[in-house]
């Protein structure tokens, strides 16, 4: 790694706070690294990675608030990551306020070499326990023994003090420093907007007392609805109290933005709502997640296919990804039972494939084929590369989506990169946005969770058009629409909009547009939240 990722410090730009959107930053400040003056100076914080030299080096800059950012890996990255990568040929370049010692399970160091030269970024702690001891304590909680039973109710105990208190997410312990190292930054640099991007919702905090503090207009992006994440997320039940709690946080987010960004129409309209309730005019509109040609092979580009022990011949079918409750395998583990039960045979040429994190009791799940004639290949997380060579080299690629209360507003960020493989998609997923995507993609088999038959005979058909050589194309199919740097520019667009509306830019020393929130204000909705603990252990709410 480089020394300009491992700094928490960016250059400090000589009098760029004198400098009024419109105006050139001097070439002194290292902005411009990559299209003028030393290109191989080291600047901390600065990725001097070159852009596109047909892109003319534009002078509007976007700060994202993420506290997901390469090197840290997962599907959760991949959006700012591609938004900072394409917008400078839209006329923006980006900053990205992330965390310096985040609290993941993955590292991917391989996403940054989507990272654009002129990149800004800057890190800020957080106090939260590094990920290596959370998993010790996890593990030793399920030994037997009597002293990893204590341990055990001691971790429960603790989990549920930190559900309550650390409102809304652990990663609110990053809130202090994120805000303290935005504002610098957005007083060093000039910037136009703010784009904070959730989960975790944190951020959405986090840009929200930037905005507040700098003037600078803000728009919110919900990967996922706050919603929907605490309904389904993993060691996340809260009660009412805690519900009420992170209602008024959401809302105190979304009044200070200008707009709101969602994945999916359903989930655009539902947030929409939201802004109605909190008194807000921002616009809500969606922005699919998508692909980017360049992980890919390209136009007849053959890969030879891994070996996972059971040969190369097999009907191989791939899920990538992380298995959740929002994702269970439940319903289609059902279904291959069926085809067991039914046609045994051809139950013997299938070959599972799940590769990534599994959650909860999705492990149990697979556990239960064991001994059926069907073949199961469990695999850990996959740097993207890696993903995009499973998908490409399998035989189908396994969607799922639980039938659960406003599934109808969730699209796997998977889809878009499933239908980029070229390759034949088998979903069990509701009806509702995701199914209303994939009915447009001629080789989608599509299943509902709550019907394992359909699934088996879904699979029977798979199966027999394999053992006859059939191949389902897909190739005469246009899905160029759903490609990252088609979305970004509708992100640019938005932030072009939310430009010439505010005047043409932001002077970032100017008094802040709004008077921002202390920060014991929101301690003290934390305080609110754990008092209940023990009104919330005792009812059972």
């Amino acid at each position: 790694m480089s020394d300009g990722l491992e700094s928490n410090d960016v250059r400090t730009y000589p009098d760029t706070r004198c400098f009024g959107r419109g105006m050139n930053v001097p070439r002194e400040s290292g902005l411009e690294a990559d299209s003028g003056g030393d290109a191989g100076a080291e600047t901390p914080g600065v990725f001097l990675n070159s852009c596109p030299s047909s892109i003319e080096s534009p002078n509007k800059r976007v700060l994202f608030v993420s506290y997901l950012f390469p090197p840290v890996g997962g599907v959760g990255v991949l959006r700012v990551a591609k938004f900072a990568k394409f917008l400078p040929e839209c006329g923006w370049r980006s900053s990205v306020l992330t965390a310096e010692n985040p609290s993941v399970p993955l590292f991917d160091e391989s996403l940054l070499a989507d990272i654009p030269g002129g990149t800004i970024v800057r890190k800020a702690k957080t106090c939260e326990p590094g990920y290596a001891f959370k998993s010790s304590v996890a593990a030793a909680a399920t030994s037997p023994s009597f002293v990893a039973r204590c341990k055990r109710g001691v971790k429960n105990v603790l989990k549920r003090i930190a559900n309550v208190v650390l409102q809304p997410d652990a990663q609110m312990l990053w809130y202090p420093a994120a805000v303290s190292e935005g504002v610098r930054l957005l007083r060093e640099v000039p910037h136009d907007v703010i784009v904070a991007s959730g989960p975790p919702f944190t951020n959405l905090l986090v840009g929200a007392a930037l905005s507040r503090k700098t003037g600078v207009p803000l728009v919110l992006d919900y990967r996922d609805e706050w919603d929907i994440s605490n309904t389904y997320w993993e060691n996340k039940r809260p009660g009412r109290i805690t519900n009420w709690v992170q209602r008024r946080m959401q809302r105190h987010a979304v009044r200070a933005a200008s707009a709101i960004t969602a994945t999916t129409p359903a989930s655009a309209k539902a947030l929409q709502q939201v802004a109605i309730d909190s008194a807000c005019s921002a616009t809500s509109t969606s922005i699919y997640n998508g692909f980017d040609p360049a992980d890919f092979p390209t136009p007849g580009e053959s890969l030879p296919r891994d070996d996972f022990g059971n040969g190369t011949d097999l009907f191989r079918l791939s899920f990538a990804g992380t298995l959740w409750e929002l994702t269970s395998i439940e319903p289609f583990i059902e279904g291959v039972r069926c085809l067991v039960e039914r046609a045994p045979i051809l139950a013997e040429r299938l070959e599972i494939v799940l590769a990534g994190r599994r959650a909860g009791r999705q492990d149990e799940f697979v556990d239960s084929l064991q001994g059926l004639p069907c073949k199961i290949v469990r695999l850990g997380y996959l740097e993207h590369s890696d993903a995009i060579r499973l998908m490409t080299t399998s035989d189908a690629l396994l969607l799922l989506l639980s039938d659960v209360p406003h599934a109808d507003r969730v699209i796997s960020s998977k889809v878009f990169e499933y239908m980029a493989a070229k390759r034949p998609i088998f979903a069990v997923s509701p009806d509702g946005d995701q199914c209303d995507v994939l009915r447009e993609h001629p080789g989608a088999a599509i299943c509902s969770p709550r019907d394992p038959e359909g699934v088996a005979y879904a699979l029977a058909e798979r199966l027999e058009e394999h053992r006859c050589g059939v191949i389902p194309s897909v190739e005469g199919w246009n899905f160029r629409r759903f490609e990252r740097r088609a979305q970004t520019a509708q992100l640019a667009g938005l932030l072009d909009g939310i430009l010439e509306r505010s005047g043409g830019g932001v002077d970032n020393d100017d008094p802040p547009a709004k008077e921002a929130i202390p920060f014991a204000k929101q301690e003290t909705l934390q305080v609110i939240a754990a008092s209940t603990l023990m009104a919330e252990t005792e009812t059972g709410l």
